[in-house]
């Protein structure tokens, strides 16, 4: 009589399955991310992003290439609010220059589209996607097209009545893209796991994770509120502000949401102390990941996160050096995916004791 398999079906994987190399390639996709995050912080840091007023998914891809061409491009950037109050009498050459980092912004955006669609429609065509695993990549290409749709909703808040993109929209794209990292990373490694031991599940999100994660959710965002009101230059000193610890110079704003979503002062202050809370819970999820067994995701979160909030420190002090400030900006996309691997590790142990083990 034939024995039946430990194994229930939806469990098994496809022949054809290739879990190492769809992995290996989540794992650059993120990479890219990661990328397109720092640029998107240079993008900010040289109020580069509203040089390109208009959306065009396909023939945008291309600069202007002809004299003709860029002064179209320049005669449009000259209609909206920045161009009026801020930048009047801009020349051609400094327009190209800021011209330059928002199309680079852009045409990595849609770089990353097709890395991800592309080897996605290979895959599935030669049926190597692992059972369970397809709805999940498709959700990740779908924040991929609604990224950059959010992108353009973005730039879109500055044209008309600003001199600069709303503040809660950009937080809402920064965001979007660290958990696009957060879903890459996690993905893969769970592919990681199942090329392993056919028999691993998918880890879980585990009640600290999930705590650790929103707090670390709280300090992204802040940070996004900095970034989009130039909070990070209220003050140039530290641990105080201005030789205060609570600053002068908050004004209330209509409400306390407003007011702490949109006073500079009071949103420095925040995101320059909460980060201590973010790295307490970051490490003791660290700390968790090593107890599980994966000392890697123990070290690289660590690592990182002693390493940001350094380059947080010296970003102030040096009264928002661009290089200082972009790294901060790439080096917190590290931490997100780095958090979301040892979120992963303990969520493993949870699911899997082999595979813990």
């Amino acid at each position: 009589m034939a024995t039946s398999s430990p194994l229930s079906s939806a469990q098994i994987p496809r022949a054809t399955a290739r879990p190492r190399q769809l992995a290996n390639w989540l794992l650059a996709v993120a990479a890219l991310v990661v990328i397109m995050v720092v640029v998107g912080g240079i993008t900010r840091l040289t109020e580069s992003g509203l040089s390109i007023t208009e959306w065009k998914p396909v023939t945008g891809a291309l600069p202007p290439l002809s004299q003709e061409q860029w002064l179209e491009e320049f005669r449009k950037y000259q209609q909206i609010p920045e161009y009026q109050q801020i930048n009047r009498g801009m020349s051609l050459e400094d327009f190209k220059f800021i011209f330059f980092w928002e199309w680079s912004h852009r045409l990595l955006g849609r770089l990353i589209g097709l890395a991800f669609a592309l080897p996605l429609i290979w895959f599935a065509a030669r049926r190597a996607i692992p059972r369970g695993y397809g709805p999940r990549l498709v959700v990740l290409l779908a924040l991929g097209g609604l990224q950059g749709a959010i992108g353009w909703w973005m730039v879109a808040s500055g044209l008309v009545d600003r001199t600069d993109v709303s503040h809660y929209r950009l937080a809402v794209h920064l965001l979007t893209a660290l958990l696009i990292v957060a879903g890459l990373v996690w993905t893969a490694l769970d592919l990681l796991d199942l090329n392993r031991d056919a028999s691993a599940r998918p880890a879980r999100l585990t009640p600290f994770a999930l705590l650790a994660a929103l707090v670390l959710f709280v300090q992204l965002m802040w940070g996004a509120y900095v970034a989009g009101l130039n909070a990070g230059y209220v003050a140039s000193d530290w641990p105080l502000m201005n030789d205060h610890l609570v600053p002068e110079g908050i004004s209330w704003h209509g409400s306390l949401w407003a007011t702490i979503s949109s006073d500079p002062y009071l949103i420095h202050f925040f995101h320059r102390w909460w980060a201590w809370v973010a790295a307490l819970a970051l490490i003791l999820l660290a700390r968790r990941a090593r107890k599980a067994g994966d000392r890697g995701a123990s070290i690289a979160l660590n690592a990182l996160v002693g390493l940001q909030i350094l380059l947080g420190i010296a970003t102030v002090l040096s009264g928002i050096d661009l290089p200082l400030a972009v790294a901060h900006q790439g080096v917190g996309a590290l931490v997100v995916a780095a958090t979301s691997w040892a979120a992963h590790s303990i969520g493993r142990r949870r699911s899997s004791g082999r595979l813990a083990a």
